[in-house]
Order: C-alpha cells, then structure tokens, then sequence
C-alpha cells in the first residue's frame, strides 16, 4: 500500500469534486497517515480521517457524501425568514444568514457511526504533537487574527485537544463569513479557514533529510489560465464575492510554487458556485467525475523519486 499525506482545499459545494479525486487515490492503493482541509476540504478529510481509524475502505466515501443533502446547508435563522428585510436583520444580529446547524449535525451522526467523536478518537500513538492526529483542520480567529490549526493549537485556548468534537471544529472550518453565523470558542470568533489559509499545503512538510511519504494536495480549480467571469448581481453577490476573491489569492505565494504546482491535483470546478446550495444531480456527478479524473491524470506523471530530486535536493537510487 501507498501512502501519502493529503490536504484538501475548501470550496462549498465544489466538494464533490474532492471526493471523486480521493476515490481515485484510494483505487490506486493510496492510505492517508495524515489528512487536513479547510471548509469543504475540512468535511471530506474529517470523513476520511474516521473512515481510515475505524478500518473502513475509503470507497465508502461515497457512500457518506452521497448523504449530505446540500439544499439543507441553508439553514436560515429566524430573521432570514423574514420577507426583504429578513437577511439584513440577521445579518446585523447573528452575523450570518444561515445557522450551520445542518452540518455539524450530520457530522455528528456519520462520524459518530464511524466511532469518531472528539480528536481524541484520531490519536496516532505518534510524536512530536504534528503527528499526533490523523485530521487536522484550520479556522481563521477573528478575534486574535491568527489561522487555528485544530487540533494543534487548541491548548493556546485553554482546551484539551482530545477533548474537542471533530464536528465542531469542521463547522469553524466551514463557517463562510455573511453566509453563516460564526462559531464562539473560548470567547474568540472562529470562521472559514479559507479566509486565511484555503489551502494549506504546506502544514505537514518538514524539515527532515528524507520525508517517510510525500504530501498530495486537491484543488478545486483549473491549472492557470484564462479565469471565468462569475456575474456579480446585487449587495450580498458583492460581499461574496469579495469574499472569494481574497479566500482564491491568499496563498498565491506558495500555490504557483512548481513543486507545489507538482503534487497538486487539480480539479476543474468553476462551473459551480461555492454556495450554489441548488446543485442538481447531473452537477454533482460531473464534479464527480471531474476529481475522478483529474487525479487519474496526476498520478500517471507523478514521480517522487523525481520530486525528492527536483524539489527536495534529495539524490535518489536509479
């Protein structure tokens, strides 16, 4: 069996199309010691942290997405409700229009069946504290302006890490400002991890003279290139897109890297929106299918010993 490291980028709905990447992964003989995500990259990589701790073959991913009603993730809060008027007034006193309850309800409830409840039931037995957890999922403080790297800095709030329910630190990661309420932990503001960091690559790498396995990452975009135009109708339209605007470009520094370029698969998605929450079937299967592929592709041109060489300084036996 192969393994690799796997961290996941966030993009709503576009989430499918990580699924259908990990299936191809997964069919190829990949494990995933480690795995990490933010938003929707933090849902797929909690389901296969617990799928992998409680034996399952990771061909049951499917199974679990195929779950997630996504019309549900609108869960509106009571002023929401309100004709016109409605999602200014949430907005103004909930900081979100939608609850989020949805999503850490059915984490909850599918992790749960899994044997998966807090971090503490993803413990490796392994140290230093970077190997100590199979998942590891970020959120952007608010309050203290810092990315969370859940379970990792859970001490610095005064929390035990073992302690902490994955579904509550996946709900953090997925709470996409104006769009869903925030998540209060320890008196700090915690929301979407993609605010700071929507793809965070580069949280398992080290320093070491020869890494034990190499660390794959998903995007959920097309290699560079032309971008689409995305029409921008009405104030909340604009917030949004703001919003994924600045979540697109913060990593740009290290994302056009051509090693990171390397061992990033990447997943054409821009035909959905990330809170296109009306997504039809025939949409979903063709993200699917889009991630399918996509890693299919990678890994018929991935080489490591090349990597190690070209990206590492690592000389490597013929």
């Amino acid at each position: 069996m192969n393994r690799a490291d796997l961290v996941c980028e966030g993009g709503g709905v576009r989430g499918i199309g990580l699924v259908g990447a990990v299936r191809a992964l997964a069919d190829a003989g990949y494990a995933f010691p480690r795995v990490a995500g933010s938003s929707a990259g933090a849902v797929v990589a909690a389901m296969i942290a617990a799928l992998q701790a409680a034996g399952q073959p990771l061909s049951r991913l499917d199974e679990l997405a195929q779950k997630i009603d996504y019309a549900k993730f609108a869960d509106p809060t009571l002023l929401t409700r309100i004709p016109v008027v409605g999602p200014a007034l949430s907005l103004a006193a909930n900081n979100g229009l939608y609850r989020g309850d949805y999503l850490e309800s059915l984490l909850t409830d599918l992790l749960g069946d899994l044997g998966v409840r807090t971090f503490g039931d993803l413990r490796t037995g392994e140290e230093p504290q970077r190997n100590a957890w199979s998942l590891v999922v970020t959120a952007s403080d608010l309050s203290r302006r810092r990315l969370v790297r859940i379970p990792w800095d859970l001490p610095n709030y005064g929390l035990d890490p073992d302690e902490f329910p994955v579904a509550r630190a996946v709900r953090a990661s997925s709470a996409v400002p104006f769009a869903f309420e925030p998540v209060e932990v320890s008196g700090a503001t915690w929301v979407d991890g993609g605010l700071l960091s929507n793809f965070p690559v580069q949280l398992f790498d080290s320093t070491d003279d020869r890494p034990r396995w190499p660390t794959f990452g998903i995007r959920l975009s097309a290699r560079a290139g032309r971008a689409p135009t995305h029409r921008i109708r009405g104030p909340l339209s604009l917030a949004f897109g703001a919003l994924e605007t600045l979540i697109s470009d913060q990593d740009a520094a290290y994302i056009d890297d051509p090693c990171t370029v390397r061992r990033t698969i990447f997943v054409p998605t821009e035909s959905v929106g990330s809170l296109d929450f009306d997504i039809t079937d025939e949409e979903r299967d063709a993200l699917y299918g889009r991630g399918l592929r996509a890693a299919e592709e990678f890994l018929a041109s991935w080489d490591y010993p090349r990597y190690l060489r070209d990206c590492r300084g690592i000389a490597t036996e013929v």
